[in-house]
């Protein structure tokens, strides 16, 4: 009887492979996706000496950000009178809205006067993101220019 008694006892031991398979798993997904979070607006830098664009059919937008803070949108009816964020915003997604219905893709360019704050510019570059631009290029001068 006391055979029977010690053969039916319950194994106390806790097997912690799996859990060290998962856990190194979770190890591995959270290495490659945190690099990936970490990044906001993407930006290519301008160089000194940047190569200029090639010509495209349609024209880029070009959003200008004066010393003021701002905004003014080339392809407006009054290039020249400054947009509220929201009207900036709306236009900049009807004009993309447009191209995209004729198959075309419009540049979408940022050119912001050397004296205005560096948060204006960013507040410009998250307004082109919430429109639906995708890729939001730096408009800057060469310095070659002024010496002429």
């Amino acid at each position: 009887m006391s055979k029977r008694r010690s053969a039916r006892r319950t194994l106390a031991e806790i097997n912690i492979v799996p859990y060290i398979d998962v856990m190194l798993v979770l190890l591995v997904i959270f290495m490659i996706t945190t690099p990936l979070l970490s990044e906001g607006v993407s930006v290519n830098l301008p160089q000194a000496k940047a190569k200029a664009l090639s010509p495209k059919q349609a024209l880029p937008l070009v959003v200008s950000v004066d010393a003021k803070g701002r905004y003014y949108l080339n392809s407006n009816d009054y290039p020249m009178v400054p947009l509220k964020p929201e009207q900036l915003s709306i236009r900049i997604a009807a004009e993309l809205s447009i191209a995209k219905e004729k198959g075309e893709k419009r540049d979408v360019l940022v050119k912001g006067d050397k004296d205005v704050q560096y948060g204006e510019v960013m507040q410009a570059m998250v307004l082109l993101q919430h429109a639906g631009v995708e890729n939001i290029g730096l408009m800057t001068q060469d310095p070659n220019e002024n010496k002429a």
